[in-house]
């Protein structure tokens, strides 16, 4: 992988790779009705996307801003269909192919092949290891303060540079991350923004592995944890992190970031994991047990048949596939 990149934009903007990118953004959404308009005249507007790309006119839109409160209450800004094919392709061209295979082995979200339950097993084995070797180890928790919305977008414009040197794919990317009504940080909702994110903190975790030499080191977007043996080890360490991303990455730790003994276990991607067990949170468990509820309640008034339930519960079961939830499966699809 060359360290810098150059002379890319031309061979990538072709209409055969921003059709791909359409096809791509329209996977499971071909009924919704900004899909269906695209592709009512999907040549036009792929013919004319691309002379905007490589003329140099294209602007990227503003935002639909919308709320979800699942599974915590986010304010989500989505872009226009024209925009997100834009953003497909610049993640599978420029970001992804140059990027993700400079980080870390241990950084999980969003890339290929890895995951939320990877990152949990993985943690679970390095705490077996520390058990082993240890006997008693500490974890160092991290969570940073509202992440998205804190990244500079100076700073990550520098990062990208670095590695990016063909002046018309920072031009793209800038026509992104500088897009009108976006506000301050990223916007949540975007391809790009989950990629521009990990790009980002990378930073912290280069730092992290390779000058600070921590081995047991695992991170899931913001959220990240860390084993040593020593108490006052970690403890400094948790001060040299905190240090470095608040004067390079303009970012901060919330409340939640602390220091535990290792036999208390650590809440990481949805489970509450030790070194012998994988448990749902308390929090995951009552909303499966609500969302079960109110499913069988749909099912009597044959609002829905139980097929169609199941389909609701595709996240659910991911996470109970892989905890130690014999009891609490039991009783939460126990027929009545």
């Amino acid at each position: 992988m060359p360290k810098t990149v150059r002379n890319v934009f031309n061979d990538a903007l072709s209409i055969k790779k921003l059709t791909e990118a359409h096809k791509k953004c329209q996977k499971a959404k071909r009924s919704k009705d900004n899909v269906i308009r695209f592709n009512l005249k999907q040549e036009e507007y792929i013919a004319w996307l691309y002379e905007e790309l490589k003329n140099r006119t294209y602007k990227h839109g503003g935002y639909t801003k919308f709320i979800i409160k699942e599974p915590k209450i986010r304010q989500i800004e989505a872009s226009s269909y024209k925009d997100r094919i834009v953003h497909r392709w610049c993640v599978d061209n420029f970001l992804d192919k140059y990027f993700t295979p400079q980080f870390i082995p241990n950084s999980y979200a969003c890339i290929k092949n890895k995951g939320m339950h990877k990152a949990a097993l993985d943690l679970q084995k390095a705490m077996k290891e520390c058990k082993k070797k240890y006997g008693d180890y500490y974890i160092l928790k991290m969570d940073v303060e509202k992440y998205f919305s804190n990244i500079n977008k100076d700073i990550l414009m520098k990062i990208l540079s670095r590695k990016i040197k063909d002046k018309d794919v920072l031009w793209v990317l800038s026509e992104i991350i500088y897009s009108k009504n976006c506000g301050s940080g990223i916007p949540l909702g975007n391809l790009t923004s989950q990629m521009f994110a990990n790009i980002y903190y990378n930073e912290a975790d280069q730092f992290i592995k390779h000058k600070l030499k921590i081995r047991y080191y695992f991170r899931y977007m913001d959220d990240s944890v860390l084993l040593m043996q020593n108490k006052e080890e970690i403890k400094k360490v948790k001060k040299q992190i905190e240090d470095y991303i608040h004067e390079y990455l303009g970012l901060k730790f919330n409340k939640k970031t602390n220091i535990f003994k290792g036999k208390q276990g650590v809440n990481f991607c949805g489970y509450k994991i030790n070194e012998y067990r994988l448990k749902i949170r308390d929090k995951g468990k009552r909303k499966l047990k609500k969302k079960i509820k109110y499913l069988k309640k749909q099912i009597l008034l044959k609002n829905m048949t139980s097929k169609e339930a199941k389909k609701y519960l595709c996240g659910h079961f991911g996470y109970l596939k892989y905890s130690n939830t014999y009891s609490l499966t039991n009783k939460v699809f126990a027929k009545d």
